[in-house]
């Protein structure tokens, strides 16, 4: 068991001994100019040996090089099937964004004010945070049906919402009652997403600015990690948990259910049809095959037409989505993102106008990137809302 001793110096800063080493924890708001003061004044203060950040390396090589992740092939991340990952990771830096319009910082300023310092100083750094692609496949793989349409109903709200924060309002956010009220409504509302989010990345947070080397470190943290952070320290210096990270950083296998829906919806639709053939042989095949076309062709198309897509873009969705809702390999979704990628090629402008075309709505519509991200989601959600409609309707009329 190692000694463990901590002493809140301020609002947002912690000192925490562990026997002879002291760890100076600083709780950020990651858009406010506050924050972006009290990190400058802290590396002159403490004068550290070692800075721990709340961020990854791809997360610093993005802020390092900012036009970088905005050259992403569009059309092999839909091939890779990770269209959803990158329309979540622009859905939330559009969040963060909006929230720093009032106060002109640009999320994540004070973790790389941070980093520049200790380049500037020759102090060694390290990004102690854990990969944003594997904190939200996580998060995915590891919610419920119910969680996953919520999780989607709130990423379509935060793209499509033009709600900003004042600068009053951001400084707010440093404070733990505010903080920990936001924590308790997350739990509520999707309790598997705020296992990953926050108490996971608190673990892994704490764990590797334990780790780190050095007499007198400086983390800088989001203010909502650094109540759990202190608390995870304490329980590991006193040997109470292990300093393993190794599953946090595993994306877990999808469930059984979650690999065999992909085959149990077309393998219904043929039940249904076949048993329609043993009951009343072929005359009703083709009313059934006509509501299967058009409930999943119509919905589909509606969502391509909803996201603007190309004229033909909307023809195609209606023809082949009854057919990719049928094929496990491939939805209609990726189809349609493809065909709007071939008809309107993203230019070198909607690259460069990236970062502020997701600030707000019309934004997301001018822009050819995510316009089509758009049209691989609502044609997606589209073809998924038919499925379910048409399934129980098939069923009356095959057992009447």
């Amino acid at each position: 068991m190692r000694s463990f001793r901590t002493e809140k110096v301020s609002e947002t800063i912690t000192l925490i001994k562990i026997d002879d080493r002291e760890i100076v924890l600083l709780g950020t708001a990651h858009v406010s100019a506050g924050s972006q003061a009290e990190v400058e004044k802290s590396m002159t203060v403490e004068a550290p040996d070692h800075v721990c950040v709340e961020m990854d390396e791809g997360r610093l090589k993005n802020l390092d090089d900012e036009g970088k992740w905005s050259s992403t092939d569009i059309g092999n991340v839909l091939k890779r099937g990770q269209g959803f990952m990158l329309l979540a990771n622009l859905a939330l830096s559009s969040f963060q964004r909006r929230m720093g319009l009032d106060t002109g910082v640009q999320p994540g300023a004070e973790m790389k004010t941070a980093v520049d310092a200790a380049r500037e100083g020759d102090i060694a750094f390290s990004c102690c945070d854990r990969s944003i692609q594997v904190t939200l496949s996580r998060a995915w793989r590891l919610s419920n049906f119910w969680s996953k349409l919520k999780l989607i109903s709130s990423l379509l709200t935060s793209v499509l919402t033009n709600e900003k924060a004042s600068p009053t309002e951001i400084e707010k956010l440093k404070e733990a009652d505010a903080m920990q009220n936001m924590m308790s409504e997350l739990a509520d509302y999707l309790p598997a997403v705020k296992t990953v989010l926050i108490d996971e990345r608190d673990f892994y947070l704490a764990s590797k600015i334990i780790s780190a080397p050095g007499k007198k470190t400086l983390a800088v943290v989001g203010a909502a990690h650094a109540p759990g952070i202190v608390k995870l320290m304490g329980e590991i210096a006193a040997g109470e948990r292990r300093l393993e990270t190794g599953e946090l950083e595993m994306i877990p296998p999808r469930r059984w259910y979650g690999k065999a829906l992909p085959w149990i919806i077309p393998s219904l639709l043929i039940g249904l049809f076949a048993f329609s053939v043993y009951r009343s042989g072929f005359e009703r095949v083709l009313e059934m095959g006509k509501i299967w076309f058009f409930t999943n062709g119509v919905l589909a198309a509606m969502g391509a037409l909803a996201a603007l897509a190309h004229p033909l873009t909307v023809l195609i969705s209606f023809f082949g989505a009854p057919f990719t809702s049928l094929n496990p390999a491939i939805g209609v979704g990726m189809v349609a993102g493809l065909l709007e990628y071939l008809f309107r090629a993203p230019r070198v402008s909607d690259m460069e106008k990236l970062k502020t075309d997701v600030l707000g709505i019309r934004g997301w519509y001018r822009n050819r990137i995510t316009r089509i991200l758009l049209v691989f989601l609502l044609s997606s959600v589209g073809s998924s809302v038919g499925t379910f409609i048409a399934i129980p309707w098939l069923t009356s009329i095959a057992g009447s």
